[in-house]
């Protein structure tokens, strides 16, 4: 049986209370999240963006309630987009430089050094 999952957007006093969306993973790219609408219904997805996601595997269909608490981003953030976009896409954070931020380590330590002597 094929289930497909309307987009339900519930308006109160003009501000957003619910929508239920669909959440899709990329093999291609780690920890990218492709949010839309309505289940299975990529067409608000440029081509483009589509190619580079790669198949998309369909993660949760998610309640999204302002108050809603997600990883990476906020619920205000995915209610704007996929409203003005028809989709919301998540990218993973940006590597931690550990090289970067070892040096930084060893700047302050040297400074709390000159200071003691």
């Amino acid at each position: 049986m094929h289930v497909i999952v309307y987009s339900q957007i519930r308006q109160v006093k003009g501000h957003i209370s619910i929508m239920l969306c669909a959440v899709y993973k990329s093999f291609k790219k780690s920890q990218t999240y492709l949010f839309i609408a309505k289940r299975d219904d990529f067409s608000p997805v440029p081509e483009a963006l589509l190619a580079q996601f790669g198949a998309p595997q369909l993660v949760s269909i998610l309640n999204i309630q302002e108050k809603t608490k997600l990883a990476q981003t906020n619920a205000a953030q995915v209610h704007a987009a996929i409203i003005k976009h028809g989709y919301y896409l998540q990218l993973p954070p940006p590597p931690i430089d550990h090289l970067k931020e070892h040096k930084k380590w060893q700047e302050n330590q040297k400074g709390k050094n000159n200071e003691i002597t």
